[in-house]
């Protein structure tokens, strides 16, 4: 089932994330719906409170780039209570970046290029291993939602600024996108 996309303002997309365990009510199902709106929304990741689920789940899909980044050709992922343990600062990158949580908005954001990531895959099995690349970019970007944040917390005062009456207008509901959505509440 495809599920509505929380847009900016929600204020689901502010919490912190609670980890589950495997008995999490209806787990598989919420899963496969997120991949399903995933693909829908033609995204690259989504984070479970993106669709209004305040728990440590995102899935990310890099297949969808792999013309342009082949080593990604097939992956396909589940991240179940992830967390970036450590962040490299010794190299950085700044890329353009955009979300279904805030349509139309896209702005360079600045990151690491390596982190230390924990997480558990779909059938809970541990992983523990430092991440580089795209991945690396794509899975702070994701689970930054899982700590209440996003990508425009990243980016400059200024242009946080300038972006102001974008985000106004998405909390009063004043955007257009492809998929379905979820506004805020009035």
């Amino acid at each position: 089932m495809i599920l509505p996309i929380y847009i900016y303002g929600n204020p689901v997309l502010r919490k912190v994330a609670e980890d589950i365990t495997p008995d999490y009510p209806q787990l598989e199902q919420l899963i496969n719906d997120m991949w399903e709106t995933l693909a829908q929304s033609e995204g690259i990741g989504l984070a479970a409170p993106q669709v209004g689920k305040s728990i440590r789940l995102s899935v990310i899909d890099l297949d969808v780039i792999s013309d342009d980044l082949p080593e990604y050709k097939g992956f396909r992922q589940v991240y179940i209570n992830p967390h970036i343990i450590e962040y490299d600062d010794t190299k950085t990158d700044t890329s353009e970046e955009g979300c279904l949580s805030l349509p139309a908005i896209h702005e360079k954001v600045v990151r690491p290029t390596r982190v230390h990531v924990e997480w558990d895959d779909g059938q809970f099995q541990h992983h523990d291993q430092w991440i580089g690349g795209y991945l690396a970019r794509v899975m702070q970007h994701e689970f930054d939602h899982l700590d209440g944040k996003m990508f425009v917390d990243h980016i400059s005062p200024l242009r946080k600024q300038l972006i102001k009456s974008k985000l106004k207008a998405l909390t009063l509901g004043r955007y257009r996108c492809a998929y379905k959505t979820k506004p805020v509440k009035r």
